[in-house]
């Protein structure tokens, strides 16, 4: 984030006359707070639902008697906080802590494709653009 805010603060603030430079900087710092909030909020909806899928995918292989399930069930919110059943054996406890950190994993690695994703839509989009400003700049010249 420290590499992108400073270039495109600057690129906001080289845009604008000096008259328009105080609502200019406070778009630029609304646009730039609005976004960020809305990053973490759909983010946080892809991890969810990513472990959650992963999570009820791998419930049904192992041997947990139904309230070890519901009590899991019940803590999804949690992600790899999840706090597992006292009654269950060893065994049954190991598997149940490597399902929930692979779900855990598998949510972490559907965020970060989509953010490389994100990342790549952008630069791609900023490439066209830049690329259709120097066109319309050359021929003006």
């Amino acid at each position: 984030m420290a590499i992108t805010v400073a270039p495109l603060t600057t690129v906001v603030m080289s845009s604008v006359g000096q008259q328009a430079a105080g609502a200019a900087s406070g778009i630029n710092n609304a646009v730039s707070r609005v976004a960020a909030l809305l990053a973490i909020a759909l983010l946080g909806i892809v991890m969810a639902q990513s472990f959650n899928r992963a999570l009820g995918q791998a419930l049904p292989s192992l041997s947990l008697s139904p309230q070890s399930v519901q009590m899991v069930e019940s803590q999804r919110d949690k992600l790899a906080g999840i706090e597992l059943p006292a009654e269950i054996d060893t065994q049954a406890r190991n598997a149940l802590q490597h399902a929930i950190a692979e779900s855990f994993v598998h949510g972490f690695r559907a965020v970060m494709i989509l953010g490389a994703l994100l990342s790549f839509a952008s630069a791609g989009l900023a490439l066209v653009w830049i690329e259709h400003r120097r066109a319309g700049v050359s021929r003006s010249m």
